[in-house]
């Protein structure tokens, strides 16, 4: 039997027992990370980073300068057929690092399609008895809100290694001070999360063209769809792997959360109303104190004709709970953290200011 179906059958009954909403769930939340910690870098799906060594090795060099250590997971570089190693393989890397006392943090080398397949055979009492900061975006969505669902543990929705600390010159300022200050000093409560006066969709072939900085341009800021106050658990991801949970043990409880998602430059307009609309239509948006939707490539499609705000304002019709979008996380450059299951509150009345109320991490 493979390791996999093996800790699947065994994890099986934990897992069902595991299932909390968020209303009664107790939050754990991991300790924060200090100069000098160990970081493991995992590649639960994609094997991008096997065509791109020198992209890993910037991300790698980045940690380094920045005064961590760094531990390469055993498979981190593999490929087979479209994943990085098999599941077995791929999960052997992460429980591995979270059996190592020394990692502090496991941060993946990119996303992918194929995190979900961990889900059923993750050790989550393994997880659970070794907290630690899951940082990541895009397909890691599957891991993050997999493990908090079944853990109540907080994981990070904010930077990779491929895409940002491997971007040249490192990670931007505005990632780089979000990372200090929602996972090294996120002890301290009440810290209010502001927009940044710039971003950058420009895409530069990795370990081809990535020689220089990539062009900043102004950014308009967050805007106001739907004005109101709230406060509530983040849950944040990405919406086209959130929906993957669908159905699922995994699915995170989101009555009474403050949801955030976001897609990449592989969605258009259609596909993006199509999330909504599943949204709606699952019951999600009865149970919202705030939806948070994140900036969209140009690409996806959006124009005067037919804007976002529009779609927002369709999908949400008849729910009145605070809408906010084009803010600063997941696929766009630079990004903010988000911590899932941690108390925020919105106020997007005659200002807009989006507050954590609690610490982020543990000391």
């Amino acid at each position: 039997m493979n390791l996999g179906l093996r800790l699947h059958r065994e994890n099986r009954d934990t897992e069902k027992s595991a299932r909390m909403d968020v209303s009664t769930m107790e939050i754990v939340k991991p300790s924060k990370l200090w100069f000098g910690d160990t970081v493991g870098i995992v590649s639960p799906a994609s094997p991008i980073a096997a065509f791109c060594p020198r992209r890993l090795k910037r991300g790698i060099e980045c940690l380094e300068d920045m005064g961590f250590q760094v531990i390469l997971g055993d498979h981190a570089s593999k490929r087979t057929g479209h994943t990085a190693g098999t599941i077995d393989d791929r999960l052997s890397d992460l429980h591995a690092m979270y059996r190592n006392p020394d990692v502090k943090a496991i941060i993946p080398t990119i996303g992918g399609y194929n995190s979900n397949q961990l889900l059923e055979v993750l050790d989550y009492k393994l997880i659970a008895e070794n907290p630690k900061i899951l940082l990541g975006y895009s397909d890691i969505t599957a891991l993050q809100l997999g493990i908090f669902s079944q853990t109540g543990m907080v994981t990070y929705m904010g930077p990779a290694i491929l895409p940002q600390f491997g971007e040249f010159g490192g990670l931007f300022d505005y990632t780089r001070n979000s990372m200090e200050d929602i996972l090294m000093m996120g002890a301290n409560a009440q810290r209010v999360l502001q927009p940044s006066v710039s971003w950058t969709e420009e895409r530069l072939q990795w370990d081809l063209e990535d020689n220089r900085a990539r062009v900043l341009q102004e950014s308009t800021g967050w805007k106001i769809l739907k004005r109101g106050k709230a406060c509530g658990r983040i849950i944040a991801g990405n919406v086209s792997t959130l929906l993957l949970l669908a159905g699922t043990a995994y699915w995170p409880d989101t009555t009474g959360a403050i949801l955030c998602v976001e897609d990449d430059e592989t969605t258009n307009i259609a596909t993006v109303d199509r999330y909504l609309t599943q949204l709606r239509q699952m019951g999600v948006y009865e149970k919202l104190a705030a939806l948070i939707v994140g900036r969209f490539p140009s690409d996806t499609g959006f124009s005067d004709e037919d804007p976002l705000d529009s779609m927002l304002s369709s999908a949400t019709q008849g729910y009145s709970f605070p809408v906010v979008y084009d803010v600063d996380f997941g696929h766009t450059d630079p990004m903010m953290i988000m911590a899932n299951g941690v108390w925020a509150s919105l106020d997007a009345v005659s200002h807009l200011e989006f507050r954590y109320l609690e610490s982020t991490v543990s000391d």
